[in-house]
């Protein structure tokens, strides 16, 4: 037997040992082990996760005077950002114009989207196939594509600078479609059948069977879409141009070419992020279902 041979047999065994204790440990003491080191980077995830958001309000409730200070803690703490906001701008009415916004929005893609899933979900007709992936290859259309015929539209409607000129070309959704779509491909066939042999139109299965079983879907969907519509920027800046009717424009009234007013711009965004802070920790498990249920993680 050569001196290689040896060697390889040695190292062998050794490998064999070491796996061998490895599997004499506990199960409970390695998932134990494993679950220490997720929960440890999630825990590290979400610190970064949040830092930004913490220093924005840190910011805003520095004195005026300590904007700029590194300190990660605003002492003495100060309201004066918020005054100066609150007196320079009318964040109150802007608030109330991205509220309805963000309802009539929600609302409206909520309602497009059932009828359309339930359509390519439940009736047959030709050529549903085709029209279903022509209607989701919307979604891939990047926005710039299609905002300056949008923008065209409005301007021969009379609605630029209005609140109904930014709703308008946001009314139908193909991620709500898609969503639903899904849900209803998974709705007991039998309980369409059975209520079609009792009689009842599709409008009024829709609505009495379908729509209450698929209510917690819709809510979380709901959610996800007032979200999205409360966060957008750039269309309602393109469409009410000057104007400051919503309160993500607001922002920028404290921005200039000579610097920007960092106090007052971090508590209008504060005060822009409370109502999404407040939607999610009162419904966060429709929020987290609706990645779920949709199967997107």
């Amino acid at each position: 037997m050569t001196t290689s041979t040896l060697e390889r047999d040695a190292t062998s065994h050794i490998t064999a040992v070491e796996q061998h204790a490895e599997s004499d440990l506990p199960v409970g003491a390695r998932s134990r082990s494993r679950a220490i080191l997720g929960h440890g980077i999630l825990g590290v995830l979400g610190l970064l996760c949040v830092l930004p958001i913490y220093w924005m309000y840190a910011t805003s409730l520095r004195a005026p005077g300590d904007v700029f200070s590194l300190s990660p803690l605003p002492w003495p703490l100060s309201v004066d950002n918020y005054a100066y906001a609150w007196n320079t701008i009318p964040i109150g009415r802007m608030l109330a114009n991205t509220l309805v916004v963000a309802l009539v929005t929600a609302l409206g893609q909520l309602l497009t989207g059932l009828f359309a899933a339930y359509a390519f979900a439940v009736w047959e007709f030709r050529g549903k196939q085709v029209l279903y992936l022509l209607f989701v290859g919307t979604w891939l259309v990047p926005f710039q594509v299609a905002m300056l015929p949008n923008y065209v539209l409005l301007l021969q409607l009379g609605v630029l600078n209005t609140i109904a000129g930014v709703i308008l070309p946001s009314l139908c959704s193909a991620l709500s479609v898609l969503m639903l779509r899904q849900h209803l491909r998974s709705f007991p066939k039998e309980l369409l059948d059975a209520a079609k042999i009792d009689g009842r139109s599709s409008w009024s299965t829709l609505w009495t069977v379908v729509v209450p079983n698929l209510r917690p879907a819709l809510a979380a969907l709901g959610i996800l879409l007032f979200v999205q519509a409360w966060n957008e920027y750039f269309w309602p800046a393109l469409v009410l141009q000057r104007s400051n009717a919503m309160v993500q424009l607001g922002i920028r009234s404290f921005m200039g070419t000579e610097g920007n007013d960092w106090g007052p711009l971090m508590a209008t965004a504060g005060l822009a992020c409370l109502p999404v802070f407040a939607l999610y920790l009162v419904l966060q498990r429709q929020i987290v279902n609706a990645f779920i249920r949709s199967g997107l993680k």
